[in-house]
């Protein structure tokens, strides 16, 4: 049985359009965040100090609290300023325009999510406990009447902007499906599922329960939605699992 970890920071819900009419100066540069790669044509990220990160993410943290609040449109560079303290020239110094302002954004709503899916809370996914443990979560905290998954929201939005950050989206939610299907190869070694089973197409499915679930709920203002599609993906891997999840075979 595993202990639970009390989550403090999940993430925070983003809806960015762009608004190229804002007062945002224009350098070539752009920063990355700690889990994405970057694709050619990229410029290469900015080595920060330990002062320049904690500016930085101050920076990312008060915009997507903006955007949450007044949308992007409403949310130009002087509400940043004054909101993470800083002055003009830091701000276009760490993000030179909007769009650099959500990959950033991107990048931190991913880490925030990834770190959560990695906690020891989930012990790596290599069991069927920790898949229940998740649904679990999800299912008692109330996230669906709060804005729903932040790199779902974001991604559907960006793709209305014409934002050419597309293949940062799909690197993001591939290492959130990564983290599934690396579980339910462990679980295979260990001889905890059957062999048959397809971990990038169980990942998959678990993805989208969450995904179209959360949508469902907050339609709904019920997070039964939600709880459904999630308990119907486990009850889908538990038919294939082959092994109590408290035993370990290593």
């Amino acid at each position: 049985v595993r202990t639970p970890v009390v989550i403090t920071k999940l993430d925070y819900l983003v809806h960015f359009q762009v608004d190229t009419t804002v007062d945002w100066a224009v350098k070539p540069t752009f920063c990355y965040g700690p889990f994405m790669q970057i694709s050619a044509g990229e410029s290469e990220p900015q080595k920060l100090t330990r002062r320049g990160a904690a500016t930085r993410d101050r920076i990312l943290r008060h915009a997507a609290e903006l955007i949450y609040a007044s949308g992007v449109q409403a949310t130009n560079n002087e509400l940043v300023r004054n909101a993470a303290g800083v002055s003009g020239s830091q701000l276009s110094h760490y993000f030179p325009n909007k769009e650099s302002l959500v990959r950033g954004v991107i990048d931190w709503q991913a880490s925030n999510v990834l770190e959560f899916h990695r906690s020891d809370q989930f012990g790596g996914f290599d069991d069927i406990d920790a898949f229940q443990s998740w649904v679990d979560f999800f299912a008692h905290s109330g996230r669906p009447f709060e804005g729903g998954c932040s790199l779902g929201s974001l991604a559907s939005e960006i793709f209305k902007s014409g934002l050419d950050v597309h293949e940062q989206l799909a690197r993001v939610f591939e290492q959130w499906v990564d983290i599934f299907r690396e579980g339910l190869e462990e679980m295979q070694r260990r001889g905890r599922l059957d062999a048959s089973v397809d971990p990038i197409q169980i990942a998959h499915m678990f993805l989208a329960a969450y995904q179209g679930g959360v949508l469902l709920a907050q339609v709904a203002r019920d997070v039964a939605p939600l709880q459904n599609a999630l308990d119907a993906a486990v009850d889908h891997l538990r038919t294939f699992v082959t092994a109590p999840g408290s035993i370990d075979e290593s």
